[in-house]
């Protein structure tokens, strides 16, 4: 009886985050056409009602670790649900996503995320995606910010394995920056798909930047071992069983 319960919690937590999404999109949009900084004062607002009603509704406490990144960076983040998503956007000043090319026809958050200076490309055509990457992130380069990308390309499931993919290091190479690293446990308690939410402490640390200069081999295998091994650290604190790897 108390799973079903926490079910049907979570199942109405969900309906008002997508519910108050519409709302607050409509409240901040004149504002957001006007001047980019509603579009950032939206997402920022509508991260943080999220962050609160999981604590509220289901026990989801959440809790950012490590140095913000405020200047111009490039945060290469560990993505395990859209609760990630949620954490680095309500605390980073203005964030903008290496994005799937499809995410813009979403309602509300397609407008919103090219508001904000997303850089969407094509999944499935690594030359072109790559191409597109880096001419998006060219072409936005007046538009300083936090670029976020996800050397995954995709949401992975605690546990689950999958490479990284190159495009990361060569956004590093081209941008010429540091990189700064980041990990979480979030899926642990959010999952890819579903309802159910658990209750527990969702962590998002952004970790020690990567200085610049690394060839693309280099970098791509330090990034790699510091987010798996920071993130399958905070899942084993949150409980997960991580192997010892």
């Amino acid at each position: 009886m108390a799973r079903v319960g926490r079910w049907i919690l979570s199942f109405l937590f969900v309906v008002q985050m997508y519910a108050m999404m519409a709302l607050m999109a409509v409240f901040f949009t004149p504002w957001a056409i006007i001047d980019r900084r509603g579009a950032f004062a939206g997402v920022h607002t509508y991260c943080n009602w999220v962050r609160w009603t999981a604590r509220i509704m289901v026990g989801l406490r959440s809790e950012i670790r490590g140095q913000v990144p405020e200047g111009e960076a490039l945060i290469a983040s560990k993505h395990q649900s859209f609760f990630d998503i949620i954490l680095i956007c309500s605390v980073a000043p203005r964030p903008k996503f290496i994005m799937k090319r499809e995410l813009i026809r979403a309602p509300i958050l397609g407008w919103y995320a090219l508001r904000i200076g997303c850089v969407p490309v094509d999944r499935g055509k690594r030359a072109q995606a790559i191409s597109q990457m880096m001419t998006g992130v060219a072409e936005g380069r007046t538009e300083p910010g936090q670029l976020i990308i996800y050397p995954q390309g995709t949401r992975v499931a605690p546990g689950a394995a999958k490479p990284y993919k190159v495009g990361t290091g060569l956004l590093y190479q081209e941008l010429g920056g540091p990189c700064v690293p980041a990990a979480t446990n979030v899926g642990v308690f959010w999952p890819r798909t579903g309802i159910y939410r658990k209750p527990g402490l969702a962590v998002m640390e952004f970790l020690p930047a990567i200085p610049p200069g690394r060839d693309v081999e280099d970098f791509m295998a330090e990034l790699e071992e510091v987010i798996e091994g920071a993130s399958n650290r905070l899942m084993a604190e949150a409980g997960f069983p991580t192997g010892g790897h």
